[in-house]
């Protein structure tokens, strides 16, 4: 760090903040991180906010305008995020760094890879289950994500119906014309990983359930249903999504609905999940906190967060998820035991004292929905879209703050936390 006397040259991209000569040398310290040289200069915040990103920041792959605006606000004059940023998404079927880049350029300043948490993420703390052979449903870079996550010895849907032809029988085009020799080299699956939805839900719906009911052995005939059956993981838990289409989109929640439907039918018990991660769970909020901090920590700033704001579209996943949270917070804090949250929990204290939903209208959310107080009051009952593991409760989808759009949300919590 000596080259950091006067105007000496740093790493290509950097940025410096040039320091009056009479500053002592501890005040002319600067950090850096990650591309970033930061002085002490700006107070250093003491919240954090969740983007969400279709619906928010985005529609499909158009940039919402009111996002720029917001973004806008939120640098300071080197370029650098002015508070620490992570961007929540329910989306699993891209890569990390790849979603990175794309903000990168719709926003118009730098994302990081690890700011960003897809429905996914939180794998990577279930350890237990790296080393196992676990059958992977999604799309996109399957294989990469899964590696990336922890998980070394996967075996995709695709890679399960080339081994096994006669198991995938809807599309007849499809369907084997000979007969083929069973299988006895096949290594037993020993969990699966819903990662996002498929492209062919029949085959997946398929495959996933003869691997349940076959205890991973999906060559073999049926004799008993196993029960508990194999660990699953899953993400991603949107029933809906909003594109570029007037009206929503099916999630990956209507999928894992289709396949909880199926198995229950079949079997009589329920489908159980050793791991339901992706907004509304605590267990992701939880991971977004972590990356906060780590993230406060690398900016250099010493005070700790203690308020988070999740800016979302969907009052299912974002509201509900944000209230949910904040509810887990106050509950920690009263010292009450917290129920499960579908994952594994954190021993770490948490400095977080709140979290805080805000609602936007540019997604699934429309302002004609809702009067001004809120996505729920009066007007006709609506359905409850969320996932049957999380109990209904009416006031969770109540937002603490509805706005019209990331600009505004942003707005307001500058004027929430005094900042200009």
């Amino acid at each position: 760090m000596a080259a950091l006397s006067g105007l000496g040259a740093l790493r290509a991209g950097c940025r410096v903040w040039r320091f009056p000569a009479r500053l002592s040398a501890g005040l002319r310290g600067c950090w850096l991180q990650r591309g970033y040289v930061v002085g002490r200069t700006e107070s250093p915040p003491t919240f954090g906010l969740l983007f969400d990103i279709d619906g928010v920041l985005v529609r499909g792959h158009r940039v919402i305008p009111a996002a720029l605006e917001a973004f806008s606000k939120m640098l300071n004059s080197h370029g650098q995020l002015r508070v620490p940023v992570v961007f929540v998404t329910n989306a699993g079927n891209i890569l990390q760094h790849s979603k990175a880049q794309e903000l990168s350029g719709l926003l118009g300043c730098k994302v990081d890879p690890d700011q960003v948490i897809l429905s996914h993420s939180p794998m990577k703390l279930f350890l237990q289950y790296h080393n196992k052979r676990m059958l992977v449903s999604g799309q996109g870079p399957l294989l990469e994500n899964a590696r990336a996550l922890g998980f070394q010895n996967v075996v995709t849907v695709d890679e399960l119906r080339l081994t096994f032809p006669e198991l995938d029988m809807v599309d007849l085009e499809r369907r084997p014309k000979k007969n083929t020799c069973p299988r006895n080299d096949f290594s037993a699956v020993e969990g699966v990983l819903l990662l996002g939805e498929p492209v062919r839900w029949e085959t997946s719906l398929q495959l996933i359930m003869d691997v349940l009911l076959s205890n991973g052995n999906p060559g073999a005939g049926l004799v008993a249903a196993p029960y508990p059956h194999l660990p699953v993981l899953a993400s991603n838990m949107d029933l809906l999504w909003m594109a570029e289409a007037k009206m929503p989109r099916f999630g990956h929640g209507t999928f894992l609905l289709c396949l909880e439907t199926i198995y229950r039918k079949v079997t009589g018990k329920e489908l159980k999940y050793e791991g339901l991660m992706g907004k509304p769970s605590i267990l992701t909020y939880q991971y977004a906190e972590d990356i906060i901090r780590q993230q406060a920590e690398r900016r250099g700033w010493s005070a700790p967060i203690r308020r988070l704001y999740a800016i979302g579209d969907n009052p299912v996943s974002d509201v509900f998820g944000a209230n949910l949270f904040n509810q887990y917070l106050q509950t920690a804090k009263r010292g009450e035991k917290e129920p499960g949250t579908g994952g594994q929990q954190k021993s770490r204290p948490s400095t977080i004292q709140s979290c805080a939903s805000i609602l936007v209208c540019t997604g699934i959310h429309s302002c004609q929905d809702s009067a001004p107080e809120g996505p729920t009051s009066g007007g006709p009952e609506l359905p409850f879209h969320g996932h049957r593991d999380f109990s209904f409760s009416p006031e969770l989808l109540e937002a603490s703050h509805v706005v019209r759009d990331v600009n505004e949300a942003v707005q307001l919590v500058f004027q929430q936390e005094g900042w200009a």
